[in-house]
């Protein structure tokens, strides 16, 4: 057998592959990643759960994100024409060393920060090296890619870890990517230059807009801290009310549908109008021979409680986990230890968007007292993005609490 040329490869350098290698590398792992891009780029998924600075903090790149000057984020506020409704992740069911509190981000920079610390701790990272075969056997892992001046190579790994995001490198591949389970929906955003001055305007927290008279329809607007936003909606995807309308015309009919209309009526665009159908997605399996995949690799769910960068940092942590214990002669389940782990966490959010656009969770939201009791606190947390708790009721009986909770707060007819 060849020797490999690191003991674990990483396709892609977004938040789940720069967290994992920081993790491998500390841990004493030779490590190289493969990103297709060359940062900073962008994505959406802006706007990070308090959970996710546990996560930061543990793999030591909390300190470069707190010092970046990102909009301080302790919230989310709910909005459906009267109804109003704003959530204190603070508020939360967590021990008292949680975080509480997180950023509104730009995914250009954030990304581009966690991947400059991880190679200025000595990770190899690889800039526009794209994957284009991959030939997996543990301990012996074949890529083979094009670098950025379209040059073709081969890295040999012990072990590989897609990391790779909506890219899905390897669920393509080996013919593991499956559709979503839910409808097929549709995302319409951009970045404006808010120019918000709105007094009752909360930029420390997510606004969260339901359409009027549509509740399957909502919109995102995040707040940065240089006076910009991240502003989307999303709708169902081949939607009859929007028959022959181009995607600027959709966009700015719903917003105007909402309150973001005025709050929004002095914004300037500074980002082309872009669209995202079909988002939803899964992988047949986690892992493999060979292989794991992480956070939007393994599947993505939806942007509504903006769960995406939280699952990629816990499935990064969780696999880095398993790696090591590998790496120091101990046996690893990679179902046990990882799968089904990381998909009771995922399982929570998911039921927690089916509730979403079914309506119970909505009226939950809107519905509940005004108070500081234990249930709003268990509620705070899985929003806060604290999904894998199983103290948490709402975690261990996910769809149970969900319906108790429900009865509990619909209006008497």
């Amino acid at each position: 057998m060849v020797r490999p040329d690191c003991d674990i490869a990483i396709i892609g350098a977004g938040p789940a592959g720069s967290v994992i290698a920081k993790f491998l590398h500390d841990a004493g792992m030779a490590v190289t990643v493969l990103e297709a891009e060359t940062f900073p780029r962008f994505v959406i998924g802006e706007s990070l759960l308090p959970n996710c600075m546990n996560v930061l903090e543990r793999a030591g790149l909390l300190d470069a994100v707190t010092d970046a000057g990102f909009q301080f984020k302790n919230g989310a506020v709910f909005e459906c024409g009267p109804q109003y409704m704003s959530i204190d992740f603070r508020q939360n069911f967590e021990p008292a060393d949680c975080w509480g509190t997180t950023f509104q981000v730009k995914r250009a920079r954030f990304d581009q920060i966690l991947a400059t610390e991880t190679a200025r701790a000595g990770v190899d990272i690889r800039f526009g090296h794209r994957v284009t075969s991959a030939h997996l056997s543990d301990g012996d892992c074949r890529l083979g890619f094009t670098d950025e001046n379209g040059n073709p190579g081969e890295l040999r790994a012990g072990f590989v870890v897609d990391a790779s995001g909506y890219g899905r490198v390897l669920p393509r591949m080996l013919g593991l990517a499956r559709p979503g389970k839910s409808i097929e929906r549709r995302a319409l955003f951009t970045h404006m230059r808010d120019h918000i001055t709105d007094p009752g305007y909360d930029r420390e927290k997510i606004l969260i807009t339901v359409h009027p008279t549509r509740h399957e329809i909502w919109y995102w607007l995040i707040p940065f801290s240089d006076g910009t936003a991240s502003v989307g909606t999303i709708y169902p995807d081949n939607d009859p009310a929007f028959a022959g309308m181009s995607d600027q015309d959709i966009f700015n009919q719903l917003i105007n549908d909402t309150r973001l209309g005025s709050l929004l009526a002095n914004a300037e665009p500074i980002r082309d109008l872009n669209s995202i159908a079909g988002y939803s997605a899964q992988s047949e399996k986690l892992f493999g021979d060979g292989y794991v995949l992480l956070g939007n690799s393994a599947g993505f769910l939806d942007p509504v409680f903006s769960s995406g960068v939280t699952i990629a940092l816990h499935s990064a942590e969780l696999a880095a986990k398993a790696l090591i214990a590998r790496h120091n002669g101990n046996a690893v389940d990679w179902n046990m230890d990882f799968a089904e782990p990381l998909s009771k966490g995922v399982d929570t959010f998911r039921a927690y968007v089916d509730a979403w656009y079914d309506g119970r969770l909505q009226t939950i939201i809107f519905n509940q007292p005004d108070d500081d009791s234990q249930l709003k606190r268990m509620v705070v947390s899985i929003l806060a993005g604290y999904a894998w708790n199983m103290e948490n009721p709402l975690v261990a009986k996910t769809e149970r609490y969900l319906e108790m909770l429900h009865d509990l707060c619909a209006p008497s007819s």
